[in-house]
C-alpha cells in the first residue's frame, strides 16, 4: 500500500513539473527576456547589475561597454521522504546588455555535473567534466534528466525574477552618520 502511494506521488510530481525550456538558434536551452521602458540611466542599471551579481556570488564577471557576462551555478537537490541532498549542479552563462531605455538578459549553456558522496559523507562533484542539458539521456535516466531540466527552468525563472526586481527597485545609498564632534578638555 505504501509503495503504491509513493509511486503515485512520484508520477504526479513528474507530470506537474514537466515544463520544457526554450531553445535558441544553436539548439541550446535558454532563458531569454527583454525588459522595456526602464526609467533608470544605463550607468545606473549597469552598476545595479554588477551589484546583483556580486550578491549572488557569480564568478567570472566581465564588464564591457554595454555588456556584462558572467558564469554561475544552480544546485539541484533531491528529496526522498524528509531527507534532502544535492544531486548535482547546473552550470550556466549569464549575459546582460543595455540599449536605450531597455535591457535584455539571458542564461544559456546549461551543463550538469553529478554529485556523489565522498568518504567523509559529504556530497562533492563526481567529475570535473559537465554534460550539456541538451544531450539525450539513456532510457534508465530519462525521467531523472527531465526533472533536472524542469528544476533548472524553475531556478532560472526565479533568478530572472530576482534580477528584474533588483534592477527595478530604487536602491537608496547608505546615509553616512554625522561624525561626532571631538570633546575638548582644554576649554570648559
Amino acid at each position: 500500500m505504501l509503495f503504491i502511494m509513493v509511486a503515485n506521488l512520484s508520477s504526479f510530481a513528474q507530470i506537474k513539473g514537466d515544463e520544457d525550456m526554450a531553445r535558441d538558434e544553436r539548439g541550446k536551452y535558454i532563458y531569454y527576456e527583454v525588459v522595456n521602458g526602464t526609467s533608470a540611466a544605463a550607468d545606473n542599471l549597469r552598476a545595479r547589475a554588477l551589484e546583483f551579481l556580486k550578491l549572488k556570488k557569480v564568478s567570472n564577471v566581465k564588464s564591457a561597454n554595454e555588456q556584462i557576462t558572467a558564469s554561475g551555478k544552480f544546485l539541484i537537490s533531491k528529496t526522498a521522504f524528509v531527507l534532502t541532498h544535492p544531486s548535482g549542479e547546473v552550470l550556466y552563462n549569464f549575459y546582460f546588455e543595455i540599449k536605450g531605455d531597455k535591457y535584455r538578459f539571458w542564461l544559456t549553456d546549461f551543463s550538469f555535473i553529478p554529485y556523489k558522496r565522498d568518504r567523509y559523507a559529504n556530497f562533492v562533484p563526481a567529475t570535473t567534466k559537465s554534460l550539456p542539458l541538451e544531450t539525450e539521456p539513456g532510457k534508465l535516466n530519462a525521467g531523472e534528466w527531465k526533472s533536472y531540466i524542469s528544476v533548472t527552468n524553475k531556478q532560472a525563472t526565479a533568478f530572472a525574477a530576482d534580477f528584474k526586481e533588483f534592477l527595478s527597485s530604487a536602491r537608496k545609498s547608505k546615509v553616512q552618520p554625522k561624525a561626532k564632534p571631538a570633546i575638548s578638555t582644554k576649554s570648559w
